[in-house]
């Protein structure tokens, strides 16, 4: 028996330390795609597991993405775009095509662990004009239809990603939560559907937003460590606006009868660039508070319970829509690159580990000519306009990094973003004659000139490494063989 309490103390040290190798169990992130030049689904993944990432959410499909995430030991949560609604909710055969082709594949060929499907992404924001309010319920019924037929039901889970927008508070604690009035009735169906199924709720939350859409808001009260005023409700002190947010969709659901609907936080996370306030030391505050949180299992002062939280974003994306702000393109906690932004601890002590095996293209920039005549004006300017349309210049804005720019570096910026989006073709570099090639990094910190990943020279290889529930597999493996050979007597 002494042998046998051996083997079972070393199969849980094992196990220990497996947990230990990936870092803090439970961590998840937002994995967007929208970059000219992305980085290579393989590293992306290396990224993830070298961070502690074991969940992940997809915006989209994506074949790259799904397929590096087979046999990764991270659970995926695949999304579907808004523009798809209208399809799948016209008929369940759509959907059930779009299962088979997004899910069942996935699963079943590449081992890629899909957990749920998002249905839409915000589909009720303010901004929509409510543009999905009449396809996102028969989208999910569809899904969920198709996701039965598969024989996927209990395995994959669907949600609804919500704005904040969704619910209010008239009397602006979080106890008066409920949903907007012309969405209570579509919001009760969407839950009770969601409930019967198996499935939960998915809200975002966005402190940095609430800060930055409101001149008077707050800004210590954005924060998790703070030293501003508490807003006090009943007995309840609420110390800032993430979980008075939170608390206030509590109280939406438990008015409607849902109080123990499970609840996802889908995004949640600070810029770094595009606006004063989203700058390195904000977001590394906010984010490093967040992480502990999590890593600590802290809920709201109203659900003790902590919901998975995904941070927004792993990577920033230089080709996001910037309607919303030139913050849009700058919330990854690492830089497109995969390079790390600023330092983060992930737990146990454990620092932010920087993409391996990225490749980039030649050490060189595009820059305004010294010798540049600047007689017309307007030819600057445009080439300058034609740089910005086709490139990342959200860096330029005010409160940006590159904001205090003089004139001749305010064009070369915006020459190399353009120059470097093109592959840094040589004729990307001409503007009329006012640029140059230069071999003489022109950054002038914090304002950085980038020089972007060669996705030419980038390989799709399999992700160099077993997952880890294979690991675990054969230790568990090896281990059940030496405990068979200890009961039976054999040495």
């Amino acid at each position: 028996m002494g042998q046998i309490r051996l083997v079972w103390f070393l199969f849980l040290c094992l196990l220990g330390h497996e947990g230990l190798a990936k870092g803090v169990l439970g961590l998840a992130c937002n994995w967007g795609l929208q970059s000219t030049h992305p980085l290579p689904a393989n590293i992306v993944v290396r990224l993830l597991k070298d961070n502690g990432f074991n969940k992940v959410k997809l915006f989209e499909a994506d074949t790259g993405a799904l397929k590096a995430l087979g046999r990764s030991g991270i659970q995926v949560m695949v999304g579907i775009p808004n523009d798809m609604l209208a399809s799948l909710a016209s008929a369940v055969g759509n959907a059930e095509a779009w299962v088979k082709q997004n899910v069942s594949y996935y699963i079943s060929t590449h081992g890629t662990d899909i957990r749920s499907v998002a249905i839409g992404n915000e589909p009720f924001l303010h901004s929509y004009k409510d543009m999905f309010v009449r396809t996102t319920l028969p989208a999910l019924e569809n899904i969920q239809a198709a996701l039965i037929k598969a024989g996927l039901g209990k395995q994959v889970k669907v949600t609804i990603p919500l704005n904040a927008d969704v619910y209010q508070t008239d009397s602006g604690l979080p106890s008066g939560g409920n949903f907007r009035p012309e969405l209570l009735d579509l919001m009760t169906k969407i839950i009770k559907f969601l409930q019967e199924n198996g499935g939960f709720i998915t809200i975002n939350i966005y402190p940095f937003l609430s800060l930055q859409a409101d001149p008077s808001f707050p800004k210590e009260y954005a924060f998790f460590n703070n030293t501003a005023s508490p807003l006090v409700d009943g007995s309840i002190v609420y110390t800032n606006v993430y979980d008075a947010n939170f608390d206030t969709l509590i109280s939406a659901l438990e008015k409607n009868g849902f109080g123990r609907m499970p609840i996802v936080v889908g995004e949640v996370g600070w810029p770094t660039d595009g606006d004063p306030n989203g700058n390195i030391d904000n977001a590394k505050r906010f984010n490093q508070a967040l992480i502990s949180r999590i890593i600590q299992g802290q809920g709201s002062p109203k659900r003790r319970t902590p919901p998975d939280v995904y941070i927004f974003s792993l990577l920033d994306e230089d080709h996001k829509s910037t309607l919303p702000g030139n913050f849009e393109r700058h919330w990854g906690i690492f830089k497109y690159d995969g390079s790390v932004k600023y330092p983060l601890d992930m737990g146990n002590g454990r620092a932010l580990v920087p993409a391996k095996g990225v490749k980039y293209l030649a050490k060189q920039w595009c820059v305004m000519s010294p010798s540049a005549s600047s007689s017309d004006p307007n030819t600057l300017a445009q080439s300058i306009t034609y740089a910005c349309e086709n490139a990342d210049c959200t860096s330029l804005g005010y409160g940006s990094s590159c904001g205090n720019l003089d004139a001749q570096s305010n064009a070369s910026y915006a020459f190399n973003s353009y120059f470097q989006t093109m592959n840094q073709s040589k004729e990307a570099c001409s503007f009329n004659n006012l640029a140059t090639i230069t071999n003489v990094d022109p950054s002038k910190p914090p304002c950085r000139f980038e020089i972007m990943i060669d996705t030419r020279k980038q390989k799709a290889a399999r992700t160099p490494f077993k997952s880890s529930a294979s690991k675990m597999e054969g230790i568990f493996a090896a281990l059940v063989v030496v405990l068979g050979l200890v009961i039976c007597g054999v040495h």
